[in-house]
């Protein structure tokens, strides 16, 4: 039996969640990437394929670990309320609903973001 990457099933799922996510010009997608040495987060509008805001743990103070991810949460809510953007449609990219992801996603919604 040949032992298939983490990687490999994360993108499989990927594949599904985006799938079912509804694209619109009004709902923007709010997109999570998560890595070894940060978490990055981005408003991306689908209709023009294009990033409209983005914010991460990079360039920051901020340690990679579930607070900087409620913080990313929490300034990337901020940036779109700025811009008036009041609800997105969450996309977590394959990763599952906890730690960081649940906790990126708990500090936008703490700061005033509707999903």
């Amino acid at each position: 039996m040949v032992k298939v990457s983490r990687n490999k099933t994360r993108l499989q799922r990927k594949r599904r969640i985006s799938a079912k996510i509804k694209i619109s010009a009004k709902l923007p997608r709010l997109s999570v990437f998560k890595s070894l040495t940060g978490i990055y987060a981005q408003i991306i509008d689908d209709a023009k394929n294009v990033t409209l805001l983005s914010a991460s743990t990079k360039g920051t103070k901020l340690k990679n670990d579930i607070r900087a991810a409620k913080e990313v949460g929490k300034l990337i809510a901020k940036k779109c309320l700025d811009k008036k953007i009041t609800a997105v449609a969450f996309d977590r990219s394959g990763y599952k609903y906890h730690g960081k992801v649940k906790a990126l996603a708990d500090g936008a919604r703490e700061a005033g973001l509707k999903f």
